[in-house]
């Protein structure tokens, strides 16, 4: 059986972009059809500036959400990255293998780089090395597939290069995981900004849907969703990014096609209205279910437990391989 290993950086609520980008697919499809692992990867929420107490809380918060989304610890393996230690001890070497140049190419670390230059702040090692992290987290388990959003495609690209360099300098030691991609609404964008990703650890939130929205609070947000000039609904991602994006998340959430649901309005208010409610209906469920399991925190730490064990088992052998095959004394 493949497998399959993806995870959730707890920065920020997790929004409908994370459940139509990755958490659905890895619901319905991903922990049935292969031996998945599902991480919260709460290392990686510290290369910015960042309060404890809140990634603490937001970790908790994101492994309750993914269960709350249908993650079947019986099907899966659901656990925290920082309790398990052989991503870490795997980083280091794949820092080893990595080059300084290719690490400065990484779009996610120009960008927030750049972010943190203008605000003043310093930028941390961590931001420019964390996609070896992430690398480790992969390679670790022998994964096949890493689920991903267009964003990620790079850095998954990373960890295909940095395998196969090591496999060639020092044995095979590693699979060469590749990146899949849903087939809607892979990126899912800001509903005030189409042409920026709804990502969850934006200042502002007013064009992010955040999977714990109240209803009324999804309905105005769509309500006022950026749109376009003109009045015809199109599919067009280029001329009509805002429409686009609406027509996405309504085809993502209903099922259907969104260039043939463009055909179906003849209005922004329509399209609007009905992706709403779409939206609120498929978040309905997870919300009760979030509030239940909220309310069981031994259940949930439970599940986190065993996760982590079972992860510890699988990562192990490959790791201390590793550090076999590129010259490491192994402990008495």
């Amino acid at each position: 059986m493949k497998r399959i290993f993806s995870g959730l950086k707890p920065t920020g609520h997790l929004t409908l972009g994370n459940y139509l980008g990755a958490l659905r697919r890895w619901v319905e499809t991903d922990q049935h059809q292969a031996d998945a692992l599902f991480c919260v990867v709460d290392l990686h929420a510290l290369t910015m500036e960042h309060d404890p107490g809140r990634v603490r809380r937001l970790s908790r918060q994101t492994a309750t959400l993914m269960l709350a989304a249908g993650l079947d610890p019986e099907q899966c393996t659901l656990f925290v990255q920082s309790h398990v230690d052989a991503h870490t001890r795997l980083s280091y070497l794949l820092e080893c293998t990595a080059t300084d140049g290719e690490l400065r190419r990484m779009i996610q670390y120009k960008e927030k780089g750049e972010r943190a230059r203008a605000a003043g702040e310093s930028v941390r090692l961590s931001l420019l090395t964390y996609p070896v992290l992430m690398a480790a987290d992969i390679l670790a388990y022998g994964t096949d597939e890493v689920p991903v959003g267009d964003d990620q495609t790079q850095h998954v690209q990373l960890t295909r290069d940095l395998a196969t360099r090591f496999n060639q300098r020092y044995g095979h030691t590693f699979t060469v995981p590749r990146a899949t991609h849903p087939v809607v609404a892979a990126r899912v964008m800001d509903l005030q900004d189409p042409t920026s990703k709804m990502g969850k650890s934006h200042d502002s939130g007013a064009g992010i849907v955040y999977l714990l929205d109240e209803p009324d609070v999804v309905r105005k947000k769509v309500a006022r969703a950026v749109t376009d000039s003109g009045r015809e609904v199109r599919y067009d991602r280029e001329a009509s990014p805002g429409v686009a994006n609406l027509l996405d998340i309504l085809a993502a959430c209903s099922g259907g096609n969104p260039e043939e649901l463009a055909g179906v309005y003849e209005s922004y208010g329509a399209l609007k209205r009905d992706t709403a409610e779409a939206v609120v209906e498929l978040l309905r469920p997870m919300r009760g279910r979030h509030a239940e399991l909220a309310a069981d925190t031994g259940f949930v730490d439970e599940v986190l437990r065993k996760g982590a064990e079972r992860a510890r088992e699988i990562a192990r052998p490959r790791v201390d391989a590793a550090y076999a095959a590129i010259g490491l004394l192994p402990a008495s």
